[in-house]
């Protein structure tokens, strides 16, 4: 059922928030993650004008979906297992799965999902480069990219090869993890392994790091092993796959960018992607952004990567709410 209110996501999971009250809100929080908190939190703090209708909109949608709901199988991990896997397909599911089950006894590294990078970075800076691999996986890709710039920077490339090349966390690693993060996974040894890692999972996390980082890191892989570097840069999603997305998309995206970023990031780009851009502005907008990109004359490059990644961090955000889809290199595909 589609929601008759023009309030986003997040902006409805506030209003229907403080509807219930500080009490019932708080508990409502304590349920979710960092991000999903901080979201909220920030739409909470940010609505203003919401008319009697929409709130009524938003609880009249929550409590349909609250009766369509059913208890059966609830707390099953299998009932969790099945669900996930006919929603999402077993290889979306499998990591997820693994997150969910082993999350939730999982206090010392859930706990650094709550830190700031610099702080997380020193708890495990001295540990194994494998074990600072696996808490990097375990990480939201843009935390982890944010941690993964306060380690040295000699370990950085060997840390992300150790992310690429991980398949599945063995009990042994699991233990030691578990003796790192104080009891992290007590009560989880029987896991065999959890899909954590592996290439994807490497080229998430530096797409998230800087320009100038990237480019050492991925150098510095490609000394070593060739063929891992070159499957990490095929699965990142760089600013030139912002042409898959489609014209509706790239639509709702150049409506969250400004248009001194969108000259500076298009001086950098290809001729396919600018008409990409072109075509999906009115005849007047694109005139005015052709004037701007020949009147802005040359630009360091350090200036033009910086506001592809500033774009590419909004079209993420985007992508994760639902409002785009990127395109197929190095992008989920929603179902």
């Amino acid at each position: 059922m589609e929601p008759k209110s023009k309030l986003a996501g997040p902006e409805r999971a506030a209003v229907l928030l403080m509807s219930l009250g500080e009490e019932a809100a708080a508990e409502v929080l304590k349920h979710m993650g960092p991000k999903e908190v901080q979201r909220i939190g920030t739409s909470m703090a940010s609505l203003s004008n919401v008319s009697k209708s929409e709130v009524g909109e938003v609880l009249d949608d929550f409590v349909t979906t609250v009766e369509e709901q059913t208890a059966l199988g609830m707390g099953s991990d299998d009932y969790i297992r099945n669900v996930l896997t006919s929603a999402l397909g077993k290889d979306k599911a499998d990591g997820v799965i693994d997150r969910i089950l082993l999350g939730r006894n999982s206090k010392g590294l859930e706990s650094l999902k709550w830190m700031d990078p610099r702080a997380v970075a020193e708890v495990i800076r001295l540990e194994h480069p494998q074990i600072i691999a696996i808490v990097l996986s375990y990480l939201d890709p843009d935390h982890a990219a944010a941690v993964l710039s306060f380690l040295p920077e000699r370990a950085q490339p060997d840390v992300l090869m150790r992310i690429a090349t991980l398949d599945g966390v063995q009990p042994a690693a699991l233990q030691e993890l578990d003796e790192i993060l104080e009891r992290q996974f007590a009560g989880n040894m029987n896991v065999k392994s959890s899909s954590v890692g592996g290439v994807k999972s490497a080229a998430n996390i530096l797409n998230f790091v800087d320009s100038s980082k990237e480019g050492l890191i991925l150098d510095k892989v490609r000394e070593v092993d060739e063929q891992l570097s070159q499957k990490i840069q095929d699965l990142m999603f760089v600013f030139a796959n912002l042409a898959e997305i489609d014209d509706r998309g790239i639509q709702a995206l150049l409506r969250e960018v400004s248009t001194d970023s969108l000259v500076l990031a298009l001086k950098g780009a290809d001729d396919t992607l600018k008409e990409k851009i072109f075509k999906n502005m009115s005849k007047r907008a694109g005139e005015m952004l052709q004037d701007d990109l020949e009147a802005k004359g040359p630009v360091r490059l350090s200036e033009v990567e910086a506001a592809q990644k500033e774009i590419l961090s909004i079209a993420r955000r985007m992508a994760e709410e639902g409002e785009i889809v990127l395109g197929n290199k190095g992008a989920e595909q929603m179902v």
